[in-house]
Parts: structure tokens; C-alpha cells; sequence
């Protein structure tokens, strides 16, 4: 049966097409509108959606998909885990999502998602299914951002691959302190985990989880460690399939 699966970030839309469990098609837009997504259905004809939004004000989105489609409003209500988090309400959609598709795709195993996006943040869903919560923190373009908007002298620096431990320059050495810091804030939470977890996946996932994949593929965590950019479709994905 064919799915529609929306993710709506801070930053960009995923939209996304599934046949049961396979991932068919997938759309990355700066934002999903009324008129879009009736275009896009009338391309691409799908049964069942669901979407998956940080933001408020998708009514006019779900209005098209009531319409058309057998539409499911995912909430904690219909995760299908053990969610302990006090304030199920308050809780991004996205880090919900995230934990379902690290169960789908690891059954029977302690998982760490770790969404790299806009903000960084670090979820685990147990072997027996129970959520209890996770960390919130600056993404990288944050970090970037808020060193030139609270200094008086730091230049807003863009963000690109930077290897090296020590830049010989302001642009370089801002670089360094994010993504080497950002680098061992990630490792450090890794091991905090594993020292509570047995035998824990952690999965990667978020627009800038590609600035780690390579250094933490060639790292001790190497054996335990998987990037999966669709992990948050997967999930959502997963609560249809749950229905």
C-alpha cells in the first residue's frame, strides 16, 4: 500500500513516498504549501500519510490529506512505546519518530539517536521499549551563528568540513571549536550511554550527521555506530504500519 510520509524541520520538508516498508521516493523542500502538496498527490496517488511537524499551523496540510488520503495525526498517543517523558506534550515530534525508526530497524536492542539538525539531539529507546527522555543542544550553524551575535568581532562563519584540531586563522579556529567540539560532546555522550546500556546501537541521523559519519566510521565506536539520514520517515513510516 502506498504511504505518504511528511517530515517538517526547522530548516527543511522531507516528503516522501513508501510502498509498505520500502522507501520509494523522497523530496526535500525549504517549505511544504497547500498548493505543493495537492500537486505532488495528484503525481504521486497514495492510500494512507502521516506527518511529522516542529512547527505549528499545518492545518491547511491536513485538511488536503483528510481529504485524500486515510490520514494519521502522529502524536505520543500512537507511537507505540513505552514513553516515560513527564511531558508527552512537550516533546518534538522528530526526537518521537526518531526512537520508533531506531526500533523498527533494531529490534530487541538499547538505541541512542542522535539527530544531528538544527538543534543536536540525543534520544534512547531500551530493549524492552520504554523511552525515558534525552538531551537537547546547539546544532553547528547555531553554534556559528550565536559566537558572531554575541561578540562583538566574530565574523558569521559558514559552515564547511574542517579536518584539522588547530585553525591558523579567526574563520578556521571558529570551525575547529564546533566541529571538534561538537565531535567529542557526541563521543562523550556515546560513552556516557553505553556505560548505561549493554550492547548499544547508536544511529546518526539529521542534515549535518554527514560532517561525523566518516570520523566516527574510523573511531572505538565504528562497530556500534550507523548513520541513517530517513531514520525519522522510517518511524513514522513504522506508526502507520502499527495502525
Amino acid at each position: 500500500m502506498s504511504r505518504l510520509v511528511i517530515d517538517i524541520g526547522n530548516s527543511r520538508t522531507k516528503i516522501a513516498t513508501f510502498d509498505d516498508q520500502k522507501l520509494v521516493s523522497l523530496n526535500v523542500l525549504e517549505e511544504l504549501s497547500e498548493d505543493k502538496l495537492q500537486s505532488y498527490l495528484k503525481e504521486t496517488p497514495v492510500q494512507q500519510s502521516i506527518i511529522s511537524s516542529v512547527k505549528d499551523g499545518i492545518e491547511d496540510l491536513e485538511k488536503v490529506l483528510v481529504g485524500q488520503t486515510d490520514y494519521i495525526r502522529f502524536s505520543a498517543a500512537n507511537a507505540g512505546i513505552d514513553n516515560q517523558y513527564k511531558t508527552p506534550q512537550t516533546l518534538g515530534l522528530d526526537r518521537l519518530a526518531g526512537v520508533v525508526g531506531a526500533k523498527a530497524l533494531n529490534p530487541g536492542k538499547n538505541c541512542l539517536v542522535i539527530d544531528l539538525g538544527t538543534c543536536i539531539t540525543y534520544d534512547a529507546i531500551d530493549k524492552d521499549n520504554v523511552y525515558r527522555g534525552g538531551s537537547i543542544s546547539a546544532g553547528l550553524k547555531m553554534r556559528l551563528r550565536a559566537m558572531h551575535d554575541f561578540t562583538g568581532r566574530l565574523p558569521l562563519v559558514p559552515l564547511k568540513e574542517f579536518d584539522g584540531l588547530e585553525g591558523n586563522d579567526t574563520e578556521t579556529s571558529m570551525l575547529s571549536g564546533v566541529v571538534n567540539g561538537t565531535y567529542l560532546e557526541i563521543a562523550g555522550f556515546i560513552e556516557r550511554y553505553r556505560s548505561q546500556y549493554a550492547e548499544l546501537q547508536v544511529i546518526l541521523c539529521g542534515g549535518d550527521a554527514n560532517f561525523f559519519d566518516t570520523r566516527f566510521k574510523n573511531s572505538i565506536f565504528a562497530h556500534t555506530l550507523k548513520t541513517e539520514p530517513d531514520l525519522v520517515l522510517i518511524g513514522l513510516n513504522e506508526v502507520i504500519n502499527q495502525q
